[in-house]
């Protein structure tokens, strides 16, 4: 088996980065998810309610981040030293507030009232204490530091779809080939290169799998989680495809590293 993409999403429900190499840090890959679009009240916003989401790209630029969307001269978002709270799912977190032109450009996108945010190193998110460590903390991602998905699992999926779907339609951050299919729901412990992994949860999908990445419009058919509910539903009732890891220690990945099963 082995490592074959690496997304980085630097802005939460916005457009992958695909990278060959890649840091991984306690909170996931070095500049994932650290940027997120709150409303007026300091509440997450996502693809989920806002699909156009997925046609802005991002690139970090230090801490700063250069946006661009179709029909938009780019914008340099860059975070002020104006701290404020925001709320992802129940959690509160003290992030940094984004600049004015920034803010106005996403405002001009979505066509709503929003803001930037920006997660700092100072920052702190822990995991759910139910599937992590005391000092596991991740990004803006929805709840874990890392989703991985293999080749062939996306493969059994199209197998039954009528029209196939992307692999960023699942938005993974680690893409394993040379597995059979869902042979990630059975591991408990992985290696990829030199680093090790817990492999904490079966990653749980919504209705964001029915945003096309091409257009930031709605799959028509409501595929692929109609698809995945007729054979994917867990015993909770939820629609699982992918894994989130945790990582257990720092280091580099790149594509092509060995993927090892060790539980």
């Amino acid at each position: 088996m082995w490592l074959s993409a690496i997304y980085v999403f630097p802005l939460k429900s916005g457009a992958p980065l695909a990278v060959e190499r890649v840091q991984v840090t306690a909170r996931g890959l070095a500049g994932d998810r650290r940027w997120m679009v709150v409303d007026e009240s300091g509440a997450f916003i996502t693809g989920r309610t806002e699909p156009y989401l997925v046609r802005v790209r991002a690139e970090p630029q230090g801490e700063a981040l250069r946006l661009d969307a179709p029909g938009m001269p780019p914008v340099l978002a860059y975070p002020v030293s104006r701290r404020e709270t925001v709320t992802i799912w129940r959690d509160l977190v003290e992030a940094r507030a984004a600049c004015a032109e920034a803010n106005a450009w996403i405002r001009e996108v979505l066509g709503r009232p929003c803001r930037l945010v920006y997660m700092d190193e100072a920052a702190r998110r822990p995991v759910d204490p139910a599937h992590g460590r005391p000092g596991d903390e991740v990004s803006f991602a929805d709840a874990f530091p890392l989703l991985l998905i293999s080749t062939a699992s996306l493969d059994a999926l199209n197998a039954r779809l009528d029209v196939p779907v992307p692999m960023l339609r699942f938005r993974p951050n680690l893409v394993v080939s040379g597995t059979e299919a869902h042979a990630e729901d059975h591991w408990t412990r992985i290696r990829i290169g030199a680093l090790e992994f817990e492999v904490v949860k079966p990653c749980v999908r919504c209705g964001f799998t029915t945003v096309m990445p091409e257009t930031g419009t709605l799959d028509p058919r409501g595929e692929p989680l109609r698809t995945l509910a007729t054979y994917r539903r867990g015993p909770t009732g939820g629609v699982t495809f992918g894994q989130n890891l945790i990582a257990r220690g720092g280091g580099w990945l790149q594509t092509g590293d060995a993927v090892t099963v060790l539980a």
